[in-house]
């Protein structure tokens, strides 16, 4: 093959390639409220995405839905052309990992053994741990930097600490989808810097597709590569920050009058409120 159909042929299968995680003609309702109608949404892979949007959009609902969790009224969920829900827990619990927003450990439960539940997936009847589950516990606990803390209680940590020990927890699934819901809540703006950090260096490094609800609007312009920003149940725009974040947007979707500057230390979007009175 010359250099010359070998870069055509590369260039034909970018054009062809199709995002693993998708939903199509989603609805959702509660009793007479709609909170969803005929919502489409792709999650592009290997990228940080982030959702956005007002308080009670359907942020949440939307990452619970494409977690299997919440369950459309009508509409398809597909990975990788397969409609999720008829794809076996287990099997999906290896593709896909989730860090919701509210998780509580057992009393007197050590880091590593925490981390090591990651593992459930893989374990079988009569072979209950091997040395692949050992390797990617250690692997997780590496990645988040937390082997020190290994022989620790989850209970003496802090809340930093604990949030690196359940994102471990996650990695130890070996999943190449990570959703993480409101991770950076409850924590001091140091340890959610932190936290985005660690994101974006497992998606650029490992090349995980991450997708994460966060309500801080500079922190989801800095570290993510897709944003989804959600208005009342719908997509209001999607896209890498630079493209679709304006002063007209804002105003849109959140009634927040503001000035968008270029972030002085990464040149991502910079929301900066008018002051209201």
């Amino acid at each position: 093959m010359s250099i010359k159909e070998e870069t055509l042929f590369e260039s034909l299968g970018e054009s062809l390639h199709i995002d693993r995680l998708s939903g199509s003609n989603m609805n959702l309702s509660y009793e007479s409220e709609q909170i969803f109608s005929s919502l489409d949404v792709t999650i592009p892979d290997n990228k940080f995405t982030v959702i956005i949007g007002p308080n009670g959009c359907g942020k949440s609902t939307l990452l619970r839905m494409l977690c299997r969790l919440q369950k459309p009224n009508s509409g398809r969920v597909e990975l990788d052309g397969e409609e999720i829900y008829s794809i076996h827990p287990k099997s999906l619990a290896k593709q896909i990992g989730l860090l919701p927003q509210r998780v509580t450990a057992p009393d007197g439960i050590r880091v590593k053994d925490l981390v090591s539940r990651g593992r459930y997936p893989y374990q079988k009847l009569f072979q209950q741990w091997s040395d692949e589950d050992e390797l990617a516990v250690c692997e997780a606990m590496q990645l988040t930097d937390i082997e020190h803390l290994a022989e620790r209680l989850i209970d003496e940590l802090s809340g930093g600490q604990r949030q690196r020990v359940w994102i471990a927890m996650v990695l130890a699934q070996q999943t190449p989808i990570l959703f993480l819901d409101e991770p950076t809540t409850y924590l001091d703006i140091a340890h959610q810097i932190d936290l985005l950090e660690l994101c974006r260096d497992l998606n650029r490094r490992k090349k995980f597709t991450i997708v994460a609800v966060l309500h801080e609007l500079n922190q989801a312009f800095r570290y993510a590569d897709h944003i989804l920003l959600m208005s009342e149940g719908n997509i209001a725009a999607q896209g890498a920050p630079q493209d679709i974040i304006s002063s007209e947007i804002i105003k849109q979707v959140f009634n927040l009058d503001c000035l968008i500057m270029d972030d002085p230390i990464c040149g991502s979007p910079m929301v900066i409120p008018y002051a209201t009175r």
